[in-house]
């Protein structure tokens, strides 16, 4: 059996340097801008970051979409236009629904910034399903010690969204979701079920392999629909486990935002250059300015 037998795409991650770390963005992608609900994917990271520094994302709005942050390694301090100030460290979630409009910003802790620090975590949205969109926003955050974690021997499974084989996450789901952490010591293997409409694989780090076939780190593996299989590693490896509901309504992306219409777009856009979304507490004076320009959106399917 070929790669080609069990996967249907092969995406290799655009690579923005942003100075202290680098962000391996998978999706959207050339001829594909949905995997299920994952309509964004960025692992960012892993980096060092030196004592005095820190990452600071400024407060920057979303729409129509869900932002799942899953940490490796070290620290972000989440604050939100909702009042939230919301502390991730390595294991846990922070889930935050966007829906009618939000704003956000992710930076590292003080403790973090006055010695050396790490950074490595995996950022994705889920695009809202049909009708649920223009929601109400929400935040909500589950500790490392609240996901359900799976034992396959000399493998693991932490289930950080949606269900695996027969584990269910805490964490709020909008459409079916399949969203894993699967750490495979050397030698351990874990089954790629059938479950859901589009599936893809990750390796994050180490080795894997798909029945047999070696896998590329750092590039996300669209599976063929139906195709069972089964993951392993020689030295070990980590590797990301995602997909789902495929959507039947096209969704667009234009910067931060995510919609079923493109008007929807435009007006968002024209409420972050007039400041009419609202605002972080404690963190309202900075933000990331509107791209320029009318917005170019990339559409699915």
């Amino acid at each position: 059996m070929t790669l080609d037998d069990l996967v249907i795409q092969t995406i290799t991650p655009t690579t923005h340097d942003l100075g202290d770390f680098r962000v391996h963005r998978s999706l959207p992608a050339s001829g594909r801008t949905m995997v299920g609900p994952f309509i964004f994917f960025d692992q960012a990271g892993p980096a060092k970051i030196g004592a005095g520094q820190g990452i600071d994302v400024r407060p920057h709005p979303h729409i129509n979409l869900a932002t799942v942050t899953y940490m490796f390694e070290g620290a972000f301090l989440h604050r939100d236009s909702l009042g939230t100030e919301q502390l991730i460290e390595p294991g846990a979630v922070n889930l935050m629904t966007a829906g009618s409009g939000i704003v956000h910003s992710e930076r590292s802790p003080d403790s973090d910034r006055v010695k050396e620090s790490k950074i490595s975590a995996i950022q994705t949205w889920l695009a809202l399903p049909d009708g649920q969109e223009e929601m109400a926003p929400a935040f909500e955050h589950v500790s490392e010690g609240g996901l359900p974690v799976i034992d396959c021997g000399r493998a693991s499974a932490r289930v950080i969204m949606g269900s695996l084989w027969g584990a269910i996450s805490p964490v709020t789901t909008y459409a079916d979701t399949i969203y894993a952490d699967i750490q495979l010591s050397p030698g351990g293997t874990v089954p790629i079920d059938t479950d859901g409409d589009e599936r893809a694989l990750y390796v994050a780090g180490g080795d894997a392999a798909l029945d047999g076939v070696a896998l590329l780190p750092q590039t996300l593996y669209v599976l063929r629909p139906g195709a069972r299989s089964t993951l392993m590693s020689v030295d070990g490896g980590r590797v990301i486990y995602c997909g789902g509901e495929a959507f039947k309504t096209p969704r667009h992306v234009w910067w931060n935002f995510v919609s079923s219409s493109t008007d929807r777009l435009y007006q968002a856009r024209e409420d972050w250059e007039a400041m009419r979304f609202p605002l972080i507490p404690g963190d309202d004076q900075e933000f990331i300015p509107i791209p320029k320009g009318r917005p170019k959106t990339v559409s699915y399917p």
